[in-house]
């Protein structure tokens, strides 16, 4: 499984219509709205690294608003640990 993380810069008008896009894109597991010098970050896990070339500029470049991409490719996970159990620390009722 190749796990690409891609940045985004967008219209910041369009961006809770553009992450909703962007989730529905085949290959993109989930969208985050970020504070910062980026807008959003997409997560993309494909089977190839062809597919992340489909993914990105045939997907997500392609929604209107989205301004500038930047692509990483993840090469190493050193974290196998719930994502929501850890968000969720501290939060008891």
């Amino acid at each position: 499984m190749i796990t690409a993380i891609v940045f985004v810069n967008a219209d910041v008008s369009q961006i809770p219509e553009m992450a909703e896009q962007i989730a529905e894109i085949d290959g993109v597991s989930e969208v985050y709205s970020v504070t910062g010098e980026i807008d959003l970050i997409a997560l993309v896990r494909v089977r190839k690294h062809e597919d992340v070339a489909k993914v990105v500029p045939d997907g997500i470049n392609r929604v209107p608003g989205v301004i500038a991409t930047e692509t990483h490719i993840a090469f190493q996970a050193y974290s196998q640990h719930d994502l929501e159990a850890a968000f969720s620390i501290g939060l008891d009722d």
